[in-house]
């Protein structure tokens, strides 16, 4: 190749215009978080998480218990051992939830979460969204709703966008 051949190709260097066929933002996160889901080993609800700023990825995370604590597979659910319905008593549970876990994650390596978008599977819980507001996050995207209806109060009060995006023929585990 001759010097005057790369600058002949710049020189006449065009590129195509039109639109685009890839995924938006939104869809190409939230396709990533019903990803990370898989991840967890509950039974009764996989949730993934992914924590984003500028459309890179700040960290993921899944429902499942702290390190080093048998994984939901491997031990009795305490939930199912003592009746708890799904949206009561959170607290009662081996794992932490995935947007925890998507916080705890960016903590552990120093990754500042302030502006950023989480794109998790299920809507928060109440628990949850004090989590996320107290880190700084400004928008909530969600594909599957949660019942729980004092997390949308709490993010909508102090000002954080709650938006639920489906996904068609999504693999979603809901009970």
């Amino acid at each position: 190749m001759k010097k005057t051949d790369l600058e002949n190709f710049l020189k006449n260097f065009k590129a195509r215009s039109g639109e685009r066929k890839s995924l938006d933002w939104d869809r190409y996160f939230m396709i990533l978080a019903d990803t990370v889901k898989e991840r967890s080993s509950c039974f009764h609800r996989k949730v993934g998480a992914i924590i984003v700023r500028e459309n890179r990825i700040l960290a993921t995370g899944y429902n499942q218990p702290p390190s080093g604590f048998p994984h939901c597979d491997e031990t009795e659910c305490i939930r199912d051992a003592l009746s708890i319905s799904s949206g009561e008593n959170q607290e009662v549970c081996y794992a932490a939830h995935a947007e925890q876990n998507a916080i705890a994650q960016a903590a552990r390596f120093g990754i500042s979460t302030g502006g950023a978008t989480i794109y998790v599977t299920h809507k928060p819980c109440s628990i949850c969204a004090r989590i996320l507001i107290n880190a700084g996050i400004k928008r909530v995207v969600f594909s599957w709703d949660y019942p729980d209806p004092l997390s949308e109060f709490l993010l909508k009060t102090c000002g954080v966008v709650l938006e639920q995006l489906e996904l068609e023929g999504g693999s979603h585990v809901n009970d």
